[in-house]
């Protein structure tokens, strides 16, 4: 018989999971806080482990017609002068020709399109509730429904509603890495094409990334700060004072930036931080992606770690009858692979904002000399090899397994 999932969360890892587990028999179901997915958005990069993923799912055509081409990234002296121009997997540690760069509503478009006419999915809607039986979890949602399954994974993203209802609060697991940032977009009125320009002072980083020269830019201002700026986080008014203070500059294009992000509509602002967890899983409840193992965008592999973990997830629950050794499997074979990957948030930090003069120094010195070190990145992202599920021996699942 039939196992049924209840997954939360409908961005990217949600949606991998929804796929692999129907491919396996599971049935499925998705919970979405949003009224709908959300499209458009900032690139995100597929690379090493989860490009053999999605090649699996049979996506890689689509992903190719989405892919952006990102072709350089400039790197801009204080006073507005090129420091240096280089191809991005200079910076990110990507093999050229194989990565894929795609607008993370596009991923998860493709996602949803793969799996909606075979997943149940909601939107509007999200947990309210959690109770593990033992045989079943009872859930209730904010909608008044109600509903039992057999398992339920938490796929909600950094802010995770699932591990606050079943692991406690997320202070307990949340990992300051020092930076706040605002993103946003703004007109393309500075003719840029396929490709991003970075401005730094220690410890801050102005930045424009451009896709086509006839769409918005995605502006970006990061900043060093000691302590995580609570005041801030429920007051947009006061997160726009923030992040323009800390940009006093009238130079280059930051006068532009720090007026778009005022200015913005679509302004979202947070801290760089990581999900660090002793566990993810409890009972009949587990987590993926970023609601167990976030790895920050200064890592660049956020998306492709949580592609990665559902692949593995439902790759160890299709071959274990028991789900208590279906969850410690995967975490066995998925949080080394995890924990290198939130390493490399110390390289791109220090590749896209040095906190101190020295350091900045330093690393314009290496842009110059086209010294940056990437094999260690690339062999981080290749750094798991994926089992073959299809090829194990799949036990009868049941669904009080």
């Amino acid at each position: 018989m039939t196992r049924s999932v209840l997954i939360s969360g409908a961005s990217i890892a949600g949606p991998a999971l929804a796929y692999w587990l129907d491919q396996y028999g599971f049935d499925v179901t998705v919970v979405e806080k949003s009224d709908a997915l959300r499209g458009g958005g900032y690139a995100i990069d597929i690379r090493g482990t989860a490009r053999e993923v999605v090649e699996r799912m049979g996506l890689l055509p689509e992903l190719r017609k989405a892919h952006v081409d990102s072709r350089r990234i400039s790197f801009i002296a204080p006073d507005g002068g090129l420091i240096a121009s280089l191809r991005p997997e200079v910076m990110t540690g990507g093999e050229e020709g194989l990565d894929l760069e795609v607008r993370r509503g596009d991923l998860a478009d493709v996602l949803f399109a793969a799996t909606r006419d075979r997943v149940d999915y909601r939107f509007g809607d999200s947990i309210a509730r959690l109770d593990d039986r033992g045989d079943r979890v009872d859930v209730r949602f904010e909608s008044g429904a109600e509903q039992s399954f057999d398992l339920v994974i938490g796929a909600d993203g950094l802010h995770s509603n699932t591990r606050s209802l079943v692991f406690g609060p997320e202070e307990n697991y949340h990992r300051y890495i020092g930076f706040a940032f605002a993103g946003f977009t703004l007109p393309n009125d500075f003719g840029l094409d396929h490709e991003a320009l970075i401005w730094n002072m220690p410890g801050r980083c102005a930045a424009l990334n451009a896709h086509e020269p006839d769409e918005l830019v995605h502006g970006f201002l990061t900043f060093r700060q000691e302590e995580p700026p609570y005041d801030a986080f429920r007051n947009p008014q006061a997160q726009r004072e923030l992040v323009a203070s800390k940009f006093p500059e009238q130079t280059w294009h930051v006068p532009r930036l720090v007026e778009a992000m005022r200015n913005a509509d679509d302004m979202f602002f947070d801290v760089v931080s990581q999900i660090h967890m002793p566990g993810w899983s409890r009972g009949r409840v587990a987590l993926v992606g970023d609601a167990a193992y976030a790895t920050s965008f200064m890592s660049g592999q956020g998306s492709s770690v949580a592609l990665v973990g559902a692949y593995v997830l439902a790759g160890e629950l299709a071959t274990h009858t028991d789900h208590t050794e279906a969850f410690t499997s995967y975490e066995q074979r998925v949080r080394g692979f995890v924990e290198q990957n939130q390493a490399l948030v110390q390289q791109g930090q220090s590749g896209l904002a040095p906190t101190t003069q020295d350091l900045l120094d330093a690393r314009n010195e290496a842009l110059r000399g086209q010294t940056v070190r990437r094999d260690d990145r690339t062999q981080v992202h290749n750094a798991l090899v994926l089992p073959d599920y299809d090829a194990m021996n799949s036990p009868t699942v049941s669904p009080t397994a």
